[in-house]
C-alpha cells in the first residue's frame, strides 16, 4: 500500500512539469490528424449507412413514432451520428493508450529515472517490436472482451465494474511492460508482475474510472453532434493526459519495486561436500 500510494503522489506532482504537459501534445496532434482525415473519409458514409440499419429496425421505428408523439422528433436525425460517436468511442481510447505508451512512455521512464533512479541498473528486457506487439495483442484482446461483455452492461451494478475491469487489465499489460523495458530483464519483469499483479491491475483500473471522465463530454446530447469537431480534440487530449498520468503512475511504481527486488538477498546456494584429498587419506593399507 505505501508503494502504491508513493507512486500515485509523485506521479500526480510530475504531472505539473512543463517536459511532461509537452509530452501530451506529441500523441493529441497525431490523433488528432488522424481523426479529422478519417471524419472526412468516412463520416457521412457511416453516418448513412447507420441511419438506413435503423430504420430498417422494427424496434427504432417505434422508438421515432414515439419520439414524434412527444415532440422530440428532431432527435430522429442525431440519433445515428451519437450513436457512431459512441461506438468509434472505445477505438479512439486504445489509440490514445497505445500512442500514449508508444510514443511519451519512453521520455517518462528517462525523467523518473533521471531523478529518481539514476543508478539503477538496466537490463533491457524489452524492445520497441515487443512493445508493439504487446500492445496490439493486448488490445484485439480487450476489445474482444468488450463485445462479448455487452449483456453484463445491462446490469447497473456491472457495468461499473466490467468496462474498467477490462480497461484497467489493457492499461496494466500495455504500461508495465514500456515502464520495465529499459531496465528490467525478462525475468525481472515476469516476476514483478507476479508479485504486484493485483496492485498493478488497481492502477489501472483506477486509472479507467479517470479515463471515463471525458465521457461526460458527450452528455450534451443532441449538441455532441454539433459540437463534434471541437469536442473530439478535447477528448482526445484528456484521454491522453490521463494515460500521461497512468504512464507515470506505473513507471513510478515499477521502477520502485525493480529496486526492492534487486535489493533482496541472493540465498546462497548450499555447497558441495569436500571430497578428502588423496594424498591425506586416513586409511592404512597393509
Amino acid at each position: 500500500m505505501t508503494l502504491f500510494l508513493d507512486s500515485f503522489w509523485r506521479a500526480l506532482a510530475y504531472c505539473l512539469q512543463p517536459r511532461v504537459i509537452a509530452l501530451s501534445f506529441l500523441p493529441l496532434l497525431l490523433l488528432a490528424a488522424l481523426s479529422v482525415g478519417l471524419f472526412w473519409l468516412f463520416w457521412d458514409p457511416a453516418v448513412l449507412g447507420l441511419q438506413t440499419w435503423l430504420s430498417d429496425w422494427a424496434l427504432m421505428e417505434s422508438l421515432f413514432r414515439w419520439l414524434d408523439n412527444v415532440g422530440m422528433g428532431h432527435l430522429r436525425t442525431v440519433l445515428a451520428p451519437l450513436l457512431l460517436i459512441l461506438l468509434v468511442l472505445p477505438l479512439v481510447i486504445v489509440l490514445s493508450l497505445l500512442t500514449v505508451a508508444w510514443l511519451a512512455t519512453p521520455a517518462i521512464v528517462t525523467l523518473v529515472a533521471e531523478r529518481r533512479f539514476a543508478g539503477l541498473a538496466q537490463g533491457h528486457g524489452g524492445t520497441f517490436v515487443g512493445s508493439l506487439l504487446q500492445g496490439l495483442g493486448s488490445a484485439l484482446l480487450a476489445l474482444l472482451a468488450l463485445v462479448l461483455t455487452l449483456p453484463l452492461w445491462l446490469i447497473p451494478p456491472l457495468v461499473i465494474v466490467v468496462p474498467p475491469l477490462i480497461w484497467g487489465w489493457l492499461t496494466a499489460r500495455v504500461m508495465v511492460y514500456d515502464a520495465l523495458a529499459q531496465h528490467a530483464t525478462a525475468q525481472e519483469r515476469v516476476e514483478l508482475m507476479r508479485r504486484h499483479r493485483y496492485w498493478l491491475l488497481a492502477i489501472g483500473m483506477l486509472s479507467g474510472y479517470m479515463g471515463a471522465a471525458p465521457g461526460l463530454i458527450w452528455a450534451v446530447g443532441a449538441m455532441a453532434v454539433v459540437l463534434a469537431p471541437l469536442l473530439v480534440p478535447l477528448a482526445i487530449w484528456i484521454y491522453t493526459f490521463v494515460f500521461i498520468f497512468a504512464a507515470l503512475w506505473f513507471t513510478h511504481y515499477s521502477l520502485a519495486a525493480l529496486t526492492a527486488l534487486r535489493a533482496e538477498p541472493v540465498p546462497t546456494a548450499s555447497r558441495p561436500p569436500e571430497l578428502p584429498d588423496a594424498g591425506t587419506s586416513t586409511e592404512s593399507h597393509v
